[in-house]
């Protein structure tokens, strides 16, 4: 005979207590025991002592089931258990577990595990992933006029070619079809015909997706601006334009952030953008109205905002230089291991490689110096003439078999400081040789190694000028330690290549990954030093 165990435990020992003794039942129990020989009795007790223990046992393990939250077992504690946020009521049939819905916002962030089971996707997006610990992103949904319809208006972004076919495949172009006889087949689909000046398309194609995007503002670290500036200024840039022209989307932009609650909360200091042009194309003086380019970074409302760029001002502390997109657009981790194989097995007939053209407006114009070493060497040094656009145009097989072609290849500097062939370069696991610093030690800190000479020769553009044989330098390199120099390049190829998938690589960081984490790395040092707002 068992005490009852079901029902509501407590409620049932109360009435048992309130429930007056039978004397009936107090007789028949004497009469029961007084039959007994001792050994039985102590049998009966015993049993009926034991029964009282399983009771209240039971008692006490159904009472903490109902009252106690669940233990995590260790599936849980390695991220294997999910928590549920805004399920909609089509998804909420699936579900293993219905026990948490609706989270608001507030709740959400006190919760101890953020991941999702069975999330639909319009909310997928907006939810935290793990690799998240430097915070969340969210990216505002500007109006179309300062992204979308630049884009839409193609024809009239430059005035020599028709850029229409350049947003194919999220930014990255048309495929490079023509690279068939160059690269190996089975990766031949992740090359495209990338513009160089395309980047602020791909980081907003790539932040859509970004696994740690939300689409609540309140739980943000960083607010991401999808303004296309570059595309802004580009048919701006050449033409009777005036400044006030060549400022009108941004002095539009500028207005349409004022009125949004979090840039006025914290005036812009926890907002970044990515500019797809160099730096100098946004700087033009304000009362210089004839100047080149547009006065975007030196608007007052823009003081505090960090700007990621293909060539940074190195004294300006908010900017950050990032890589040129490439050609080469890896969409899992073996395309850039057979990538990587690929080049590493390469023979190289020559020993060093010039793409570029002399610039004859200029006076000792030093491409032109760089050209005539090359063309006075060529036993030892390719060159690929570049005078004509048509030689050098995205995507091209010249540059990429001249670079598969030579153990290093001259990187003078482009219209800037920077150049994207020092990018198209170092993917054919050629070594670089810079005449400027600015050129990668002082831009790309972040994606290149912090060693300089492991990976690049320099050679002083003065020392040229002054009759160095860069050859006879090259030469002095063993062939060791060029193997151990291109095994560094060829190291670093993911950090400063962008990749296809647009939730990036498996577990690679690729050069979209790394710049994020540098926007708030940044954002956590001013804070740290108190110079967000001040500078």
């Amino acid at each position: 005979m068992f005490l009852p165990t079901f029902g509501d435990p407590p409620t049932e020992f109360q009435a048992l207590k309130k429930q007056p003794k039978s004397p009936h039942l107090e007789s028949t129990v004497r009469s029961f025991l007084s039959h007994l020989t001792p050994i039985r009795r102590s049998l009966a007790f015993v049993v009926i002592l034991f029964q009282v223990l399983l009771g209240l046992y039971l008692t006490r393990t159904y009472h903490l089931s109902r009252f106690e939250s669940p233990k995590p077992t260790p599936a849980s504690q390695a991220g294997e258990s999910r928590i549920v946020l805004d399920v909609s009521s089509e998804t909420r049939g699936s579900l293993r577990n219905e026990g948490v819905l609706n989270i608001t916002s507030n709740t959400y962030g006190s919760l101890p595990n953020k991941d999702v089971l069975n999330i639909t996707s319009k909310t997928y997006d907006s939810l935290p992933n793990k690799g998240c610990e430097s915070g969340q992103i969210y990216v505002y949904d500007l109006p179309p006029m300062f992204n979308y319809d630049l884009i839409n208006d193609c024809n009239e972004l430059d005035p020599w070619d028709n850029k229409c076919n350049t947003s194919l495949n999220d930014g990255f172009g048309p495929e490079a079809k023509e690279l068939a006889k160059i690269v190996p087949e089975s990766i031949l689909p992740a090359w495209y015909q990338t513009d160089l000046f395309w980047g602020e398309v791909v980081y907003h194609n790539r932040m859509l997706n970004y696994k740690c995007r939300t689409l609540e503002p309140e739980s943000a670290t960083a607010f991401y601006i999808p303004f296309y500036a570059g595309l802004a200024v580009t048919k701006y840039l050449w033409g009777n334009y005036t400044g006030r022209e060549r400022d009108r989307h941004c002095e539009m932009l500028i207005k349409w952030v004022q009125e949004q609650k979090w840039w006025n909360r914290s005036k812009g200091y926890n907002h970044f953008i990515m500019l797809g042009r160099m730096t100098w194309d946004f700087r033009r003086l304000r009362e210089a109205d004839g100047d080149w380019g547009s006065s975007f970074l030196h608007m007052p409302e823009m003081k505090n905002v960090i700007r990621l760029s293909v060539e940074r001002n190195m004294w300006e502390n908010l900017e950050i230089g990032v890589p040129y997109p490439t050609a080469f657009h890896p969409r899992s981790e073996s395309d850039i291991t057979e990538w990587q194989k690929f080049v590493r097995s390469r023979r190289r007939n020559h020993l060093f490689t010039f793409v570029g053209g002399a610039r004859k407006s200029i006076k000792n114009d030093f491409r032109g110096i760089l050209r005539n070493q090359c063309l006075n060497k060529p036993t030892s040094c390719r060159h690929m003439d570049c005078g004509q656009k048509k030689n050098c145009a995205d995507g091209t097989t010249g540059i990429m078999a001249a670079f598969l072609d030579s153990n290093f290849c001259l990187q003078p500097r482009g219209d800037g400081f920077t150049r994207r062939s020092v990018f198209d370069c170092m993917l054919a696991g050629s070594i670089p040789v810079f005449f400027w610093r600015r050129t990668a030690y002082l831009q790309y800190e972040l994606f290149l190694p912090s060693d300089t000479e492991s990976y690049s020769v320099f050679i002083h553009r003065d020392d040229v000028r002054n009759g160095t044989d860069i050859r006879k330098v090259l030469k002095g390199y063993g062939r060791e330690e060029v193997k151990r120099m291109r095994e560094k390049v060829i190291e670093y190829i993911p950090r400063f290549v962008y990749a296809k998938s647009s939730t990036g690589l498996e577990n690679t960081r690729d050069a979209f990954d790394i710049a994020i984490d540098g926007v708030l790395s940044k954002y956590k040092d001013q804070m740290k030093s108190s110079r967000i707002g001040t500078s």
